[in-house]
């Protein structure tokens, strides 16, 4: 089985077999073994990686992912590596199609072992596009992406600059374990230290607060054992309109973006975005929608023209293709989607829930392989989502080695023709 993780504003005038998909997915509510040896091996060189080896300087460039797209010509004939094209200061990486993201697992030291195979067997196979958060699996899952890249870049099968690692901040994380007492824990380790003001937490659990992020981040660096990140994105930063007026949170997210224009500067990071649920699939006026132009508006504000805010990430897939089909932001004073909006603002869009965790690796209409014409539901949806014009990575959570094989087939044809993936949204007669 395939994994997967982790006012104004009008559907487009497209309806078609996709409407009729993307209402009913709205209510969609063999492991490969790994010997004892392989486990603990595994698991004792995540251990071992985090505490004695340097952490690794450099970043992608479109060098490093140019070399890397030559070592795999099979999938660079079929289209599977592409340029975020709308990036000014990116616009020249080659990065893969399918990215392996890591948010599903337990945070057990057998899931540690299976995702860092995972990661492993997809950098050895042509993805070199790995996405994580500090909070997925209480920081193991970047762990996991540093033992992996640790051990390969010492070995010398691949380099630092081929590889673009994507994480987020925003949510407040336990470090490897769920503590007996998590109140306790979050009092001690982040309101007693001074990190946190909890006049600037939301929900009891985010916060984007400049010296919160600063934590986190050292945090995220060592334990991808990265000197530089190249994306960290504000985690579903949406999540503080729960709680304080449109113009707090745009002070807030202000203040966040001056803090990860001076890490930049620093070093520390490459490039930053926001990682969204809602907040780019929803109608202007909806209390957890976010303008793409203000938050534009804001890094130049900050950083300049040449400022470092580059990527969003949201929901694509066949049951959620609002960034596509909903007009719900503006560009050149006119209604857009999300995706023509990224364009104009120079904004590269990386697609997450690819298979909706699962939902969507069955039961699909065969209108949509008639289309797609790939063998499996699986293979539709990754089609799908990897097709769609503006989408750079379609993100899928890959737990085991048996899930990347099974999402790398697709990679091996062309993305379906723009023509053929648009009668998906055409109105046919009854």
């Amino acid at each position: 089985m395939v994994a997967e993780t982790s006012g104004k504003g009008n559907v487009c005038d497209i309806g078609g077999p996709i409407a009729s998909l993307f209402s009913c997915c709205q209510g969609y509510g063999g492991q490969i073994a790994v010997t004892r040896f392989t486990l603990v091996f595994l698991v004792l060189s995540i251990r071992c990686t985090a505490t004695l080896l340097p952490m690794i300087a450099g970043f992608a460039t479109p060098e490093g992912t140019a070399r890397y797209r030559r070592r795999f010509p099979q999938l660079a004939e079929a289209d599977f590596f592409r340029h975020p094209e709308n990036v000014p200061s990116g616009r020249e990486l080659w990065l893969s199609s399918i990215g392996l993201g890591t948010y599903l697992g337990e945070p057990d030291d057998q899931a540690d072992a299976a995702y860092i195979a995972a990661i492993s067997l997809a950098l050895r196979s042509g993805m070199n596009v790995l996405d994580s958060a500090i909070n997925y699996r209480h920081q193991r899952s970047e762990r996991n992406i540093g033992a992996a890249l640790a051990a390969l870049v010492a070995s010398g099968e691949i380099l630092r600059d081929e590889v673009f690692v994507s994480t987020k901040a925003g949510y407040l994380s336990f470090d490897g374990n769920l503590p007996t007492d998590p109140r306790g824990y979050f009092v001690r380790e982040y309101i007693e230290s001074g990190i946190v003001d909890p006049k600037e937490v939301v929900g009891g659990m985010h916060c984007m607060a400049p010296d919160y992020l600063s934590d986190q981040i050292e945090r995220s660096r060592k334990n991808l054992g990265l000197e530089t990140i190249d994306l960290l994105y504000l985690h579903n930063p949406e999540t503080q309109l729960s709680e304080v007026s449109a113009e707090v949170f745009r002070e807030r997210l202000k203040r966040a973006f001056a803090f990860l224009e001076a890490c930049v500067k620093a070093g520390k990071l490459y490039f930053y975005g926001l990682a969204t649920w809602n907040a780019f699939r929803m109608a202007d006026g909806a209390r957890d929608y976010i303008s793409l132009a203000a938050c534009a508006e804001l890094a130049r504000e900050v950083g300049g023209p040449a400022n470092h805010f580059r990527f969003v990430q949201l929901p694509f897939n066949l049951a959620m293709p609002e960034a596509y089909v909903l007009a719900n932001q503006m560009a050149a004073k006119k209604n857009v989607s999300l995706l023509s909006a990224a364009a104009h603002w120079g904004i590269a869009v990386m697609g997450s829930a690819t298979l909706y965790q699962g939902r969507l690796t069955h039961g699909l209409p065969s209108f949509v392989t008639q289309a797609l014409g790939m063998k499996d539901d699986s293979e539709n949806a990754l089609q799908f989502a990897r097709s769609a014009p503006g989408i750079t990575t379609s993100l899928v959570g890959m737990g085991h080695i048996e899930h990347v094989a099974a999402n790398l087939r697709p990679a091996l044809l062309p993305p379906t023709r723009l023509e053929d993936w648009q009668r998906l949204f055409t109105k046919r007669e009854s």
